[in-house]
């Protein structure tokens, strides 16, 4: 049995047209119904539970960004009730036919990217993101093995608008990167800055240009919050290098529709 926000969540990212510049995305508003907004709202996990990113993953300066990921052995720290909501949404979310929407709503920009390449594997994971005052992040296109970035905000109102991803366009034209680095502000103009109102959802997919970040989180005593969904290349797909554009192969992706 399908959820109405399964179902919802589906019906709009299976349905929205893509924005082509200056790389692949999409900005849907009210991508779950109200009343499951509301719901998620409520079972927001105490700050005292998020745990500092630099104790997660492997990067180092930003203090200001706490996560806890969608899986059984952190949303273990949660209260009962709360567990509950984030493991039944968990449930439909990662690892399952979801992923299988979103691979085959990239299906065309997949296939450009691993031309040629057979047995390329992904996985897909979330974590519920809070970061606070002074956070911001630097223009960079995400790491290599990245595949599909999508970003739910989730604001109580719309006071934090202003707060949403940036996409930038660098000042020299030929520039581009295969991620990992994030780049001098600076050298890069601002293009759009996505809407961080409530309920809405920006995605897109990694390219060598998908320049994003966040600008500097003034507002004070401010707290963040999104879920990030990704899909990653397993390790060994990751490893291969980056084939020519042509000629265009369909790429043996491991999934279900």
């Amino acid at each position: 049995m399908y959820s109405a926000a399964e179902l919802q969540l589906a019906y709009k990212v299976g349905n929205v047209p893509f924005g082509m510049f200056p790389y692949p995305h999409f900005y849907i508003p009210e991508v779950f119904p109200a009343d499951f907004y509301r719901q998620l709202q409520q079972n927001l996990p105490d700050p005292a539970a998020m745990r500092p990113i630099e104790e997660v993953r492997a990067v180092k300066g930003y203090k200001e960004r706490f996560v806890l990921g969608l899986n059984d052995r952190d949303l273990a720290a949660l209260p009962a009730d709360k567990r509950a909501f984030w493991s039944e949404f968990a449930g439909w979310l990662v690892g399952s036919n979801f992923r299988s929407l979103v691979l085959r709503k990239f299906q065309s920009y997949i296939d450009q990217r691993f031309a040629g390449q057979s047995g390329v594997e992904v996985y897909d994971e979330a974590l519920l993101v809070q970061d606070v005052t002074n956070y911001k992040l630097g223009p960079h296109t995400d790491a290599p093995r990245k595949v599909v970035t999508m970003l739910f905000y989730l604001p109580p109102d719309d006071s934090q608008k202003h707060l949403g991803t940036s996409m930038y366009l660098p000042d020299d034209p030929a520039f581009t990167c295969q991620g990992g680095p994030h780049h001098d502000r600076g050298k890069f103009a601002l293009l759009h800055t996505n809407p961080f109102l409530p309920n809405s959802l920006f995605a897109f997919f990694k390219t060598d240009n998908s320049f994003h970040g966040v600008e500097p989180v003034a507002d004070p005593d401010c707290r963040r919050w999104l879920l990030l969904y990704d899909i990653y290349l397993r390790p060994a797909a990751a490893a291969q290098p980056q084939p020519a554009a042509e000629p265009v192969v369909t790429p043996k992706l491991k999934f279900s529709f």
